[in-house]
């Protein structure tokens, strides 16, 4: 019995998608460089492309004045890590503390908090695999809980559990170290730790170990964890002695007024503190009153959303959010701004920014006349393909309004250290704030009753593998 052959297209015919050789001879022939093509090639092939495609057009002009300016002191850096979302949380309380207790500079321990958080995530990651312990290794969620292990990244959700569970210190009672401020290689040991205790709890599973015998051992790594942790970072201080030093404001109705020392001598009373206690005295805001909005285009608007998985400690609610358009996030925010209370927000900080003006603006680098293309494309669309979404976090701490009031720009400190963009600040244009901006952290007296009421409803959850849902680093 004879059978017809299967006909199978040939590599690189049209029916089967491929280049092929007809089509890349067109390629070749079809195209001749022209005298611009040639000039472009030659600049492009010598030079950065982000200095020849600069707009000079966009940077001309820029003056540094802001019609409302939230007064503060000091410039944080981050240094080698993605800690941004704790510093820029940390950044937006920093300004009340400093105004409220008359303080001549302040600045929170950051290390502090990323103790905890980096014993909270080995904790989150063990718990994790206990969960899924029979599920296929090659499994979407298996992958996306290995692959946010023990990275930096988080949302502010993880910066008020932490608060929430262990206060917070002053910067000098627990300061930075090389570890602290260089994470790569202690993320890769920490890692190696978790993944290793992990493969043996889950080959005691496989053996017949119960539930309680892998806690157990989910326990004894913690230990090794800890002892890791302090190694590197310190031990964490259950108590501590604070004092600092007054200051005046040459002239409270000005926005830009210097603070001043006075005397050598006025210093406060030292105090003994708790982490816990130090929080309570010095911010006292409950931090459960700041909610999340969200701008994303490509799902329904005034719905209440969260991200699967978004969370640093085990049992603590998910990063979720109100998905709002984009003039009520603007309205929000410059209402916050005027009441001089900073916002934690979060923006893909991969497109037209420039570290060396101190700048974001729409089409900053003007890659289509440079290059001569049309590189059109939408916030929804970014988010579909993977292009556009939450990358770092900053704290927003003023506005400048034109005659009708309306926003042109936003003066944004960053965690980059005083080097970088403004001596640390950049200028944020408004309509860099229409494409680029995903995420702001706000108190709910600033929110209308009809978009809070959305934090009632049911949260459609969003899986951990969407753009963005891994936090800012």
């Amino acid at each position: 019995m004879s059978t017809s052959p299967v006909i199978v297209p040939e590599a690189g015919t049209a029916r089967s998608g491929a280049l092929t050789s007809e089509f890349l001879d067109g390629l070749r022939h079809g195209y001749s460089m022209s005298v611009a093509d040639r000039a472009c090639h030659n600049a492009v092939t010598n030079s950065e492309i982000n200095s020849l495609a600069l707009n000079r057009e966009v940077v001309r002009g820029e003056d540094g004045h802001f019609s409302h300016r939230i007064k503060t002191k000091g410039i944080t850096n981050q240094q080698k890590t993605g800690r941004c979302w704790m510093f820029a949380a940390l950044n937006v309380l920093r300004p009340q503390v400093i105004r409220d207790h008359g303080m001549a500079e302040f600045e929170f321990s950051t290390a502090y908090l990323q103790f905890w958080d980096k014993l909270e995530r080995a904790n989150l990651f063990l718990e994790s695999v206990i969960e899924l312990r029979e599920m296929d290794y090659l499994d979407r969620e298996w992958e996306v809980v290995n692959k946010w292990a023990l990275h930096d990244g988080g949302w502010w959700n993880y910066v008020t559990d932490l608060v929430e569970k262990y206060g917070v210190v002053p910067r000098a009672v627990m300061p930075e170290t090389h570890a602290s401020s260089h994470t790569e290689t202690l993320n890769e040991i920490l890692g190696r730790l978790v993944r290793s205790r992990a493969g043996r709890i889950l080959d005691r599973f496989a053996e017949g170990a119960g539930m309680e015998e892998m806690r157990t051992m989910k326990n004894e790594a913690l230990r090794e964890v800890y002892r890791l942790l302090v190694l590197n970072f310190g031990e964490p201080p259950t108590g501590f002695e604070w004092r600092y030093r007054h200051t005046r404001v040459r002239d409270e109705k000005d926005p830009d007024a210097e603070m001043q020392n006075v005397a050598e001598g006025d210093l406060t009373v030292a105090e003994r503190h708790t982490p816990r206690s130090f929080y309570e005295q010095y911010v006292g805001r409950p931090l459960s009153d700041f909610v999340c909005l969200y701008n994303d285009p490509k799902n329904e608007l005034d719905r209440h959303y969260a991200f699967d998985r978004a969370r640093n400690i085990v049992g603590r609610e998910c990063m979720h959010f109100v998905n709002i358009g984009m003039e009520a996030m603007k309205a929000i925010s410059m209402d916050s701004i005027l009441a001089n209370e900073p916002l934690w927000f979060a923006v893909n900080m991969s497109c037209d920014q420039s570290m060396e003006h101190g700048l974001m603006a729409h089409q900053l680098h003007d890659y289509e006349a440079l290059f001569g293309i049309d590189l059109s494309l939408g916030k929804a669309d970014r988010t579909r393909f993977h292009a556009g979404a939450s990358n770092h976090a900053m704290a927003l701490m003023g506005v400048d309004l034109d005659s009708a009031g309306k926003p042109r720009k936003w003066l944004v400190e960053n965690s980059w250290g005083e080097e970088k963009g403004d001596a640390g600040r950049w200028t944020l244009r408004d309509d860099w704030f229409d494409e680029h901006v995903y995420t702001i952290i706000v108190h709910k007296r600033h929110v209308s009753a009809e978009i809070l009421a959305h934090f009632e409803e049911e949260a459609v959850e969003l899986p951990s593998w969407y753009p963005g849902a891994g936090g800012a680093s």
